[in-house]
């Protein structure tokens, strides 16, 4: 199985299959395949062998259902892009040597791959909703493609060499490496502080991955013009988004 990224700042992952082989991927990733690619979506797959590991799959973020991607009778190529800019990092997993990654970071894997929840903690509905702060584990015996949103940064921790870090910049971290939530100290931090309450912990030993665009960022950052501006009523034939995105232009660069 041969693998190639193509491009920068919103890269493609393409996977070329030989007869037989297969990729695993959620289902909404695929971005385009060739004629030889057979799809088939099922819940019994990426370690999920019993109702309990489908349920733990599920709630870690990889959804009750996964898609195999096989060539059958000539080789094909299946391609996935991100979703944010970003990169895409392959990793190797086997035995003992597992990782934990941000809930959206899985993008695909060979067969082999085992998907399960890695970290759960409730943060409070303004942090990262609901479900709180979740992290993903992958583990078993398999080649693996993550994705990471924004530039990346590594560090090799030494044994009990420790980062704090903000929750949305936790990437990826081999599962030799220690991670706990705590909450930034001082009622000065706690009331007035724009880094907010809560920091991740990261201890060593182990390697880290960072990623520098957090979604709460990101989302922070477009919520004064989502909603903001309405298409014209009597736009037509692909002016409506032309005629948004003008506007929204307009609005933050003046004229």
């Amino acid at each position: 199985m041969d693998h190639r990224i193509v491009g920068t700042t919103q890269p493609v992952l393409e996977m070329t299959l030989q007869p037989g082989e297969m990729i695993i991927a959620e289902p909404g990733e695929l971005s385009w395949i060739t004629g030889s690619i057979q799809m088939k979506t099922t819940p019994m797959t990426a370690g999920a062998k019993s109702v309990l590991g489908l349920l733990k799959r599920a709630v870690s973020g990889g959804g009750l259902f996964m898609t195999e991607y096989t060539a059958q009778g000539s080789p094909g190529m299946v391609a996935f892009a991100t979703k944010l800019p970003g990169q895409i990092l392959p990793v190797d997993v086997q035995p003992g040597k597992g990782y934990l990654i941000h809930r959206h970071g899985f993008l695909c894997a060979t067969q082999g791959i085992e998907l399960s929840m890695g970290f759960q903690r409730s943060l409070g509905a303004g942090v990262f909703g609901g479900d709180g702060f979740i992290l993903q584990r992958i583990s078993g015996t398999a080649q693996a493609w993550i994705e990471l949103d924004g530039e990346v940064v590594t560090y090799d921790l030494p044994a009990g060499g420790s980062l704090l870090v903000h929750p949305g910049h936790v990437g990826m971290f081999e599962e030799s490496v220690n991670f706990d939530i705590t909450m930034v100290p001082g009622i000065a931090n706690a009331l007035f502080g724009n880094q907010g309450l809560f920091l991740g912990r990261l201890t060593g030993p182990g390697k880290v991955w960072l990623q520098s665009l957090t979604l709460p960022g990101l989302a922070h950052a477009l919520s004064p013009y989502v909603g903001k501006h309405e298409a014209p009523a009597a736009a037509v034939s692909g002016g409506v988004g032309g005629a948004v995105a003008s506007q929204v232009l307009k609005d933050i660069f003046g004229g």
